[in-house]
């Protein structure tokens, strides 16, 4: 739960003069087109270098790259407007940093090695701001094109969103995946918004999401629910004095 420990682990990482108005919903935790699957999985089994989002995976994703926004990611023109565009543009708005997992960051597992995995996405990455990647595995920060840094916290996921908070000077913090990273923190009651795209396809197998939260459910509202001819889009944000509350 969001605990007076770790509010106070996240004004003590804050820059001075952005602390002395600091109040904890200053920059919120932020869940952005999540894809998930008719029967519940954010991924399918046996996630690889060759698979990174498992067997099937990608199925979840095909609606983004159809997007202006998402082709814009990928490095391409064109690309439909409406209702999914304007959902997965609304995920960049405001953001100052990002959270993810490792599993996001790439298929390596266990210690670095010589010749560390730099990321999926090349030399120039599509976030432009500092991203904090989770692992048990310490690493010097990798700086890449465009304002991206990556910073490897290894003393958990209070650390990492106090150190994403300071870094995002005021702008919110983007929780990417997977699977595990995002449900470690919607069971620590620290997501302030959820964005879920549920996809018409049947994954059968993989990684799921809404298991094993506790008492999350229960402090969180459905603010939004629509749909496009693709896929059905479902916004759950923090009740006030809900989930995470002190």
């Amino acid at each position: 739960m969001h605990t007076r420990r770790t509010t106070l682990a996240i004004e003590c990482a804050l820059p001075r003069a952005v602390r002395r108005g600091y109040s904890p919903v200053m920059s919120r935790l932020r869940v952005h087109s999540l894809a998930m699957s008719l029967d519940g999985y954010v991924a399918g089994p046996a996630q690889s270098e060759d698979d990174p989002l498992g067997v099937g995976g990608m199925s979840l994703h095909d609606w983004v790259f159809v997007t202006r926004t998402g082709r814009k990611i990928i490095g391409q023109d064109g690309g439909a407007t409406g209702l999914d565009d304007d959902l997965l543009a609304r995920g960049f708005d405001g953001i100052g940093a990002t959270i993810m997992g490792r599993n996001m960051f790439g298929p390596a597992r266990g210690d670095w090695g010589p010749e560390p995995w730099r990321g999926w996405w090349g030399d120039d990455p599509p976030f432009h701001h500092p991203v904090f990647v989770l692992t048990h595995h310490p690493r010097p920060p990798l700086t890449l094109g465009g304002g991206t840094t990556f910073h490897f916290v290894s003393d958990g996921i209070e650390s990492a969103l106090a150190q994403a908070v300071a870094a995002a000077n005021g702008r919110d913090v983007r929780l990417g995946g997977g699977a595990a990273t995002v449900h470690q923190y919607l069971r620590a009651g620290l997501v302030d918004d959820l964005h879920v795209a549920v996809v018409p396809v049947l994954l059968g197998d993989g990684e799921r999401l809404f298991v094993d939260l506790g008492e999350w459910p229960h402090g969180y509202v459905a603010a939004q629910v629509s749909s496009s001819g693709a896929v059905a889009h479902f916004h759950l944000t923090r009740k006030p004095g809900g989930a995470g509350a002190e």
